[in-house]
């Protein structure tokens, strides 16, 4: 038969999942679907492109900050060049 699927637990904003909600209505799809068929897409692209970097065609991986936060914050002497 098929093969058992497992649970997978990811912290999300609360925008984000209002959005994916959205989008699984709109698709006729319940959300534990529809987050299923874009984690198996996302790892399939992961793999054909071998990194993330190269995935979201960054120069640089983005650097994770120490509290786990992958938001980049600009530092007094960055606000003023732009």
């Amino acid at each position: 038969m098929g093969e058992w699927k497992v649970s997978v637990s990811l912290r999300i904003t609360a925008t984000e999942k209002a959005d994916l909600e959205a989008l699984a209505q709109q698709e006729r799809r319940s959300v534990g679907n529809l987050g299923m068929i874009l984690l198996v897409w996302g790892i399939d692209q992961l793999k054909s492109t071998g990194s993330t970097t190269k995935l979201l065609h960054r120069k640089a991986p983005i650097p994770r900050n120490p509290d786990g936060n992958y938001k980049r914050t600009l530092s007094p002497k960055d606000e003023g060049n732009g």
